[in-house]
């Protein structure tokens, strides 16, 4: 099979590589994103010889503007032009520790270099060589392995993922971003290797899950991870969702299977990342809140509350960023039940008013994400939620429209009630407050100074401070 090689700058990598005498290829995910029609910006160039040369002379070729970034610790080096980035490394060949993911790695051919590669849609490469330009090097059947659809290692996969346990991840991310089966020796080494997920940092095991929630059905990867046992292992909190309990003929829906399908929903409105880290955790806290009661069946009550509280100690452990996208998804976990609880009731101002200030910009995706969440197969059930769910979105918009709750600060702050009082800050300031902020969203008086700074006054009277 051959390509035609029309980018650029591959006609300017393959003429340099012809003066140079210094063989070169297109190799790995560029490649193979190439046959499957699908974008990618990354681009890997093996030399036989020295990376970090070849690509000077690149630079040298297209001009002093650009600047090679040099990783002398792993003999490679890149360069950005236009809207790519370029690795050029040497043909190399790599052993391993069984302590460390970490390879010796040595000067080799291309052919070691095509066996190091993860897997045999990874390993294809493109010659950009004069007399064979484009000819497309498929050493391991890559191209039938993409033809059927197959995630399959080059090698023997069990030293394939011992070696490099990371792979087992890309195994399956892969499969759920390009919606492969990883074949079936392959997967059955992923299970009986699992346990060496843990010479890999939290850092390189997070960017592969992240991956994973990014695909078009992030369902599919956690299918896998669970059925190859790595859920488990870096994931615990979520595998504990899994499965179902009878007790005196009353049982409860499987909430991780629950919990993938509002995933997926999610999925289908945003590819807002964080958003779908709140749908998989948004039962998070179920299974320390479950309990059976005789007339009730199984209950989860508070799950809201405890889940939020452990989305801290979650992020932490798999290395996710500890600031406001953390909060996000806390304040979505702790109010995903909120619509739900309005949709079954009368929905009153009041209520609405509540909820409009506690999710404040985020009430969109909390109303989207109490959509999702209801899952039932009873289409009759679902329809009643959807109606009712409408009937709170068309409140919440017009309580919006007339009292701008949200992200809304009462008019009258501590400072000016310590002034009026002069007082110092205590704790009688802080009833007032709540006073003035509780009153108005109740609707008894509106959200203006002079009804809050009346009430003020009289509240100031009842605990005995004058003006």
């Amino acid at each position: 099979m051959k390509i035609e090689v029309n980018l650029p700058i591959l006609k300017q990598i393959s003429e340099t590589a012809a003066e140079t005498g210094m063989d070169a290829f297109v190799i790995g995910g560029f490649v193979r994103d190439h046959i499957l029609n699908r974008p990618c910006n990354d681009i890997d160039i093996v030399v036989s010889g020295s990376g970090i040369l070849f690509a000077e002379k690149i630079a040298e070729r297209i001009g002093h503007t650009t600047k090679v970034k040099v990783f002398k610790n792993f003999g490679t080096a890149m360069i950005h032009h236009g809207d790519y980035e370029i690795e050029f490394v040497g043909a190399r060949k790599e052993s391993y520790r069984n302590d460390s993911r970490k390879p010796v790695v040595e000067d080799g051919s291309m052919e070691d270099d095509q066996n190091r590669r993860d897997f045999t849609i990874n390993a294809l490469s493109i010659s950009l060589q004069k007399n064979n330009l484009g000819e497309v090097i498929d050493p391991f059947n890559g191209l039938e392995d993409i033809e059927k659809k197959i995630i399959r290692t080059p090698l023997d996969p069990l030293i394939t993922f011992s070696d490099d346990p990371l792979r087992m991840l890309r195994a399956i991310r892969f499969a759920t971003q390009l919606d492969f089966k990883i074949e079936d020796k392959t997967f059955s080494a992923i299970s009986k290797t699992k346990e060496r997920i843990s010479i890999i940092s939290k850092e390189r095991i997070i960017e592969e899950i992240n991956k994973i929630i990014l695909s078009d059905i992030p369902s599919k990867g956690f299918m896998l991870l669970n059925k190859s046992g790595l859920l488990q292992l870096i994931f615990p909190e979520m595998a504990l969702l899994k499965g179902t309990d009878i007790k005196e003929g009353k049982g409860h829906k499987d909430v991780f299977y629950h919990t993938l399908e509002v995933l997926d929903k999610i999925a289908l409105h945003s590819d807002n990342l964080w958003f779908r880290w709140a749908a998989i955790l948004h039962d998070i806290g179920k299974p320390a809140v479950k309990r059976f009661d005789q007339k009730a069946g199984w209950t989860f009550y508070g799950h809201e509350f405890r889940g939020s509280k452990m989305i801290h100690s979650i992020f932490r452990k798999m290395a996710l960023p500890l600031n406001e996208k953390m909060k996000y998804v806390e304040k979505l976990v702790l109010l995903h039940l909120r619509p739900i609880a309005l949709s079954e009731e009368e929905v009153t101002d009041s209520a609405i008013r509540r909820l409009l200030f506690d999710a404040g910009d985020e009430i969109d995706d909390l109303m989207t994400l109490c959509e999702a969440d209801i899952t039932s197969k009873n289409q009759e059930k679902v329809l009643r939620f959807m109606k009712n769910f409408e009937l709170v979105r068309i409140k919440l918009k017009e309580i919006e429209e007339k009292d701008k709750i949200r992200n809304w600060q009462p008019p009258i702050d501590g400072e000016y009630i310590m002034k009026i009082f002069n007082i110092a800050p205590c704790k009688e300031v802080g009833l007032i407050k709540n006073s003035i902020r509780e009153a108005i969203l109740d609707g008894v008086i509106g959200n203006n100074f002079e009804e809050a700074e009346k009430l003020m006054f009289e509240e100031g009277k009842k605990l005995g401070l004058k003006k």
